[in-house]
């Protein structure tokens, strides 16, 4: 007998999807959550925080970037004509934003912003280039910038992700190069530990970090499950609703957060994969994503400098800033350096 209804493999083998969109507005996203800490300091409640048992809008977000980012770097492992294309691939789209961000950073903070004198502000600089770029042990200020704004000096708090997110690109690397992703049944073992340790790790001593870094695998994990699955994950309205349903009545419960994650991942896969044509032309314009989430923290705590001290303030006049970056970011800097992805190299040319 065979398959019945609509799976993710049926819709995900081309680029008719709206992950594009999707990731855009998780990116404002973040910038909406970030504006109530920056605006109003660090104590401050964020957009539903209260409802999701400290789950706050940003971290949904995030949940939302990791989710498909599991999706697709597993794809692209699965897919790259060898192990150069895969890592390239993954320096490529994270390193030159990243560095160029940086590097205005600096540029703009010390010709402008920075009250230290600028032996001390030139002396910091080299540390914050290279621990930021490490992005094993982030410097997120530097001296004399963004001192007396409400949330403090840190420049560019969304960075502290980065590292997870790479950490997660080196997991497909490892679980890809021992043949993992096309070996279902030891995969689906890994992933059932991986479930267990995520479940127990509130409880385990762990270091903050690698608690961090459990919460954000968990949707990386989930969306790496749905690509290696993907002949056998379903794509339907009632299947979404019972997750939703599943994660309300778990909301008491230790298990909430696991099975919110299941829910959200599976409700982006959902839309991201629906048949609405029109909104297919938001992929003409580029992927605004990754530059808006790097360029949000410092324009919203730029905005606080300059005295907005208002959440709803810092969102309507940080975002068209945010926005023209972001856009200048994928144009000039991420478009140009993933072509150079599609350059053979040696192992390419031998075979």
């Amino acid at each position: 007998m065979g398959r019945q209804g609509v799976f993710i493999g049926d819709r995900a083998a081309g680029r008719d999807n709206h992950f594009n969109l999707i990731r855009m507005v998780a990116a404002s996203g973040v910038l909406v959550s970030h504006a109530y800490p920056i605006a109003l300091g660090p104590d401050a409640v964020q957009p539903l925080q209260i409802w999701l048992q400290g789950i706050a809008l940003g971290t949904v977000c995030v949940y939302v970037f990791f989710a498909i980012s599991g999706f697709f770097i597993a794809k692209s492992f699965d897919r790259s004509p060898s192990l150069g294309r895969f890592l390239r691939a993954r320096v490529l789209r994270l390193y030159p934003a990243l560095a160029v961000v940086l590097a205005l950073t600096v540029l703009v903070a010390g010709l402008f912003l920075t009250t230290a004198p600028a032996a001390t502000f030139r002396a910091a600089v080299p540390d914050y280039m290279l621990r930021n770029l490490s992005l094993f042990r982030l410097q997120y200020d530097l001296p004399g910038v963004f001192e007396t704004n409400p949330y403090g000096p840190p420049i560019n708090g969304s960075l502290w992700t980065l590292i997870h997110e790479a950490m997660c690109y080196a997991g497909v690397f490892l679980a890809g190069v021992l043949g993992l992703l096309r070996a279902k049944r030891p995969l689906a073992l890994l992933l059932a530990g991986f479930v267990i340790l995520r479940y127990l790790a509130p409880s385990l001593p762990l270091p903050g970090k690698l608690l961090a870094f459990l919460d954000l695998a968990f949707p990386f994990a989930i969306g790496t499950a749905f690509y290696v699955w993907r002949d056998r994950v379903p794509l339907r309205l009632s299947l979404a609703l019972g997750l939703a349903a599943l994660a309300a009545l778990s909301h008491p419960t230790p298990l909430f957060h696991m099975v919110f994650a299941l829910a959200l991942t599976y409700w982006v896969f959902l839309i991201g994969l629906a048949r609405a044509p029109r909104l297919l032309a938001y992929n003409r314009l580029g992927d605004y994503s990754y530059g808006t989430y790097i360029y949000a923290f410092p324009m919203q705590q730029l905005m606080a400098f300059w005295g907005v001290t208002l959440p709803l303030a810092n969102m309507a006049l940080a975002f068209p800033a945010t926005l023209a970056l972001a856009m200048l970011s994928w144009h000039l800097i991420e478009k140009p350096a993933l072509a150079l992805v599609r350059r053979p190299d040696r192992q390419e040319r031998r075979t």
